[in-house]
């Protein structure tokens, strides 16, 4: 059965209270837990929660079916959620086999991981494309989110390789959140399906894990963890307050980056069921100099917000309403779905949460600005994606007011968890720039910012000499970061025109960075800057920027569409001894060609070199 839009959080409880317990996705029903006596909220079509006592092989099948509809839809509109209540689910006798596709969330109900028990796996394969299995691959697995629950690894019944680890092959826009895995081997790589093939990820934080293969993931950042072992290494492998994180003293053999403490974090909010059965959200509070998990002795330390303080929105709901709730001090949660948007959607109380569920999208029509966030502590913006869309918009999310000096609670600082950003794919995308941060005191906790390198729309003609993606699909500026004292951890940005980031502000602090150069240039004269520069940096902190601290970083040249485009520089930083990048590096994936790592050092990646890292352990050197 479908669920009504129900307004009011009178009416909400009461239709809740009235359903004996069905929710909807995509026409697959799946029963919660009768033992769960709470009201039950109103999450629309595209949820489901099962509960333990929802008969296994509906369980099973139900998640089969939407891995089948979500394993190759990487450019629909499909977004789903799937949440387990406190309990246990599979068996040694019938372990439950979970492989999870795009814009899919699987996250556990309970109020620390261990409440959710999954006897069995949860997987992302390689994906195979045209041509059978000789094409298959982790590069495009994007969009999806892993969180808050514990898996006991069990592949009975699988085949003798895939009996060997719960296999992760994903790359960007992907999360693993609050997960306990206690024995067996968890790969990042998929090696049963025509050989491991490289993936571009990833993300991991608040998780106690086993043995860890890393393989072919050329970058990663794990964050506020504890491993039990980690092995091979691509490119930047970044450690950040890891618990058995392995020694970085040989990079770049292997190219380890070991951070003992984060200096600031701040764990992505949660959706949890109490004793109750009564639904929450738990909002972390922001680490200074922290390390492992934050559940180690018990609940994580934070607030608990009740659902009805919350207004639910759905797609369709216009952004007036959705305004209006926040201007009334609730909080946000956007439903799975595609939001058109028109109008900004402004968040202006301190401690508001605007969390989204299911890879929520938020789509500019007409040029807007999906959102934007006020100079006010503690806000938080989590599981968003933001879409630009074909008409130009200034930016897509703006983060404080520009000029306004405003100062934020050091202790408190806005936060983004789990955002993501798209310039092109299933339609023509146009933006100036993606994410523009003004405040001070923000913390950006994993970000995919990407103008599409390949889509629907404006992708057609192929590379050689085609100028139809750069001339159509446009974005200028991927991360242009204004504010001081402004964290990163976790920084993907990809394929934009100019500035894929710019740090004009001070005591910028990033752990992890990766870019790749826009594949498409038409000429050299697209990619020279004004004065005369040859291309643009992949990283770039402002000439009068005085304290600037980067650690693992790298930048990628493809210039598949015309092979003889250079950038001089993969970063360009001031020269001062305040200004520090820890081992960073340039690599050729077979066109185009950096001439230095950094400011003129380091060596050329080219194709001569492709594959061959160049790296440059300190800046400047120590």
């Amino acid at each position: 059965m479908s669920i009504p839009h129900v307004r009011t959080r009178r009416s909400r409880a009461i239709r809740a209270a009235a359903i004996a317990g069905a929710l909807v996705v995509g026409g697959l029903v799946a029963t919660p837990a009768t033992a769960a006596t709470g009201s039950m909220p109103d999450f629309g079509p595209n949820v489901t929660i099962f509960g333990p006592d929802t008969p296994l092989d509906q369980i099973q099948s139900e998640l089969d079916a939407l891995h089948a509809q979500q394993v190759d839809a990487e450019m629909s509109g499909e977004r789903r959620a799937v949440y387990f209540l406190p309990g246990a689910y599979g068996s040694a006798k019938d372990p439950l086999q979970v492989k999870v596709g795009y814009y899919t969330e699987i996250a556990g109900l309970g109020a620390n991981p261990d409440d959710v028990a999954v006897h069995g796996a949860v997987e992302v394969y390689n994906r195979c494309l045209e041509g059978g299995t000789g094409n298959c691959l982790a590069l495009v697995n994007f969009w999806r989110t892993l969180s808050n629950l514990r898996i006991d690894i069990d592949k009975a019944g699988q085949d003798g390789c895939r009996q060997s680890a719960d296999f992760w092959a994903v790359s960007q826009a992907v999360s693993l959140r609050r997960l306990h895995v206690p024995s067996g081997t968890l790969s990042l790589m998929d090696y049963c399906t025509a050989g491991p093939q490289y993936a571009s990820g990833g993300f991991i934080a608040d998780s106690k894990l086993p043995a860890v293969v890393n393989g072919s993931q050329q970058q990663w950042l794990i964050r506020n963890s504890e491993v039990g072992s980690w092995s091979n290494a691509v490119w930047n492998q970044v450690f950040s307050g890891v618990v058995g994180a392995p020694d970085d003293a040989t990079f770049p053999d292997p190219p380890y980056t070991t951070v003992d403490q984060t200096p600031l974090s701040r764990e992505k909010p949660y959706l949890f069921v109490d004793d109750e059965g009564d639904y929450n959200v738990r909002v972390p509070d922001a680490q200074r100099d922290s390390s492992g998990v934050s559940w180690a002795d018990g609940e994580t330390p934070g607030r608990t917000i009740p659902i009805d303080d919350f207004f639910i929105a759905k797609p369709g709901d216009s952004e007036a309403t959705i305004n209006a709730a926040l201007a009334r001090g609730e909080h946000l949660i956007l439903t799975p779905g595609v939001y058109d948007i028109d109008r900004t959607i402004k968040v202006k109380r301190p401690g508001t949460v605007v969390l989204g569920m299911g890879h929520a999208t938020l789509t500019a029509t007409g040029g807007a600005v999906p959102m934007e966030v006020k100079d006010a502590a503690g806000i938080v913006i989590a599981g968003v994606t933001i879409d630009a869309g074909t008409e130009l918009s200034p930016v897509l999310l703006r983060v404080g007011d520009a000029n306004v000096g405003k100062k934020l609670d050091p202790a408190d600082p806005i936060t983004l968890s789990d955002v993501y950003f798209r310039v092109g794919g299933p339609h023509i995308g146009k933006t100036t720039t993606a994410l523009e941060i003004n405040a001070d005191h923000v913390l950006i906790d994993h970000t995919w910012v990407w103008r599409g390198d390949h889509g629907i729309e404006g992708f057609t003609e192929g590379f050689n000499g085609d100028t139809d993606r750069w001339r159509t699909n446009t974005g200028h500026n991927g991360v242009i970061v204004n504010g001081d004292d402004v964290t990163a951890t976790g920084l993907f940005v990809e394929h934009f025109q100019r500035y894929n980031t710019l740090w004009n502000g001070e005591r910028g602090r990033v752990i992890l960075y990766q870019n790749e150069l826009p594949y498409d240039p038409p000429t050299q004269a697209d990619w020279t800057q004004p004065d005369g520069t040859l291309g643009y940096p992949g990283y770039t902190v402002a000439p009068d920027v005085t304290t600037h601290r980067l650690d693992g970083a790298g930048v990628y040249v493809f210039n598949q569409n015309n092979p003889s485009i250079v950038t001089e520089n993969g970063f360009a930083v001031p020269e001062t001894a305040g200004v520090q990048l820890h081992h960073i590096m340039t690599v050729n994936l077979s066109a185009g060609t950096v001439q230095h790592v950094v400011n003129g050092v380091g060596g050329q990646a080219d194709p001569a070199t492709s594959g061959t890292p160049q790296f440059v352990v300190d800046y400047p050197a120590e």
